[in-house]
């Protein structure tokens, strides 16, 4: 019955439901502002490098999410996520003051710190969510969180477009800014109540480290994220194919929207199923499934076909998420309150990161290889990330902290 359904169970939990608006709300804004900055960037300069830099900008700070992370264990998360999210509204408010090239040192200094404040908030909210949704009920939260930050991809870059073409870069930022008042104004509607964490033990990197040591040492949650961060190496390898993968079709380079398009709606199905099949299945077969879903789609991508390629997009958006979901799920379930900021960035840093590093071989590669050879030995190279979930042997229950480190009383509801 609809009562009984997990996502429906999620969507009445107030805050539940609260923090899910702040994911709405927040990847619309960031997805409207990446687009347009690289265009603003583009239209004052000309320069293809320097629009590109846009992004490299918001996601350099990524690298530094251990150290960033630890904040999250410092303090009490829900006045730090209203904090972290009302500066950079004021800080957006400094780019109105870009109009000419040689003011967009303040553009890119603005997305670093951006992208900075975004690793600290998702850090701080995994560990909220952890305190704020039942551990049975994680694995829907984050199935729905991805269904919904999937659709933002597809919705706001139209409208940041739109947006920037009516009122340029400013508009887009003021818009932006807008959504981090929104999304501060949402994080001080929740009811959690949370102690202050004791204060941090030892050198600061003796802190951030702790995070590093605790998820290593983890016999679930390693495998995991070292299988997530091996599918996102591979994804960062594929995504300069795809434009390969239209020509070949015949069609013009336009057509890879519709072939965006498949891939969200592949992402938004298994968002609303992922918390059934963790629970079905367990975090390892989920991620497995899904990692050999993808393999299979990235090899029958060199098939000259349009049914196909729309298929295989849909089970690449669809299989993708699956070993991501599985990973934050486990590391929210299984890492003591004090430690899950920490534990929740070092995370972040080993799936995202290696996206990048694949992007950059993978346009290199595509200029080399013909796509139609390139296709299917990427989709043997993603089996390789099932190895770790092979050799890994489950271990139930939740983990205990470091001797050095005692957990902090999770946060109660008032």
């Amino acid at each position: 019955m609809t009562k009984n359904w997990s996502v429906a169970r999620v969507l009445r939990d107030r805050d539940a439901a609260l923090c899910l608006a702040v994911s709405v709300v927040s990847g619309f804004g960031t997805s409207a502002l990446w687009l347009a900055s690289g265009v603003w960037v583009k239209d004052l300069t000309g320069s293809n490098g320097l629009a590109a830099l846009c992004v490299l900008a918001l996601w350099a700070p990524t690298l530094l999410a251990p150290l960033l992370g630890s904040l999250a264990d410092r303090t009490r998360r829900r006045p730090l996520l209203i904090a972290f999210n009302l500066g950079p509204a004021a800080l957006l408010l400094t780019v109105l003051a870009v109009d000419s090239p040689g003011r967009l040192w303040l553009l890119f200094a603005v997305l670093f710190l951006y992208g900075a404040a975004c690793v600290v908030v998702d850090a701080a909210e995994s560990a909220l969510v952890a305190a704020a949704v039942a551990p049975e009920l994680l694995g829907d939260f984050n199935g729905l969180r991805m269904t919904f930050t999937e659709g933002m991809k597809l919705v706001a870059p139209p409208t940041g477009a739109v947006v920037y073409a009516a009122y340029g870069g400013h508009g887009v930022a003021l818009l932006d800014a807008a959504t981090f008042v929104c999304a501060a104004g949402l994080y001080g509607c929740l009811r959690i109540r949370e102690d202050t964490p004791r204060g941090a033990v030892g050198h600061w990197r003796e802190h951030t480290a702790e995070g590093a040591r605790f998820l290593w040492a983890h016999p679930g949650l390693r495998p995991l994220v070292v299988a997530g961060g091996t599918t996102m190496l591979c994804a960062g390898l594929g995504a300069p194919l795809l434009y390969a993968v239209v020509e070949g079709l015949g069609r013009s380079p336009a057509y890879a929207g519709a072939l965006y398009a498949a891939q969200g709606a592949g992402s938004v199905v298994v968002g609303l199923l992922s918390g059934p099949g963790l629970r079905r299945l367990g975090a390892r077969r989920f991620a497995g499934c899904g990692i050999a879903l993808t393999a299979v789609a990235v090899a029958a991508q060199a098939v000259p076909s349009e049914p196909v390629a729309l298929l295989c997009g849909a089970a690449i958006g669809a299989g993708l998420p699956c070993v991501l979901i599985a990973a934050l799920t486990a590391v929210q379930q299984q890492t003591p309150d004090a430690l899950l900021g920490r534990v929740a960035a070092t995370a972040g840093t080993l799936l995202y990161a290696p996206n990048a590093i694949g992007l950059a071989v993978g346009a290199g590669l595509v200029e080399l290889l013909p796509y139609q050879a390139l296709l299917p030995v990427l989709g043997l190279a993603r089996l390789t990330a099932l190895l770790p979930l092979l050799r890994a042997r489950a271990r139930p229950g939740r983990s205990t902290a470091p001797a050095s480190t005692a957990p902090a009383p999770d946060a109660d509801r008032t």
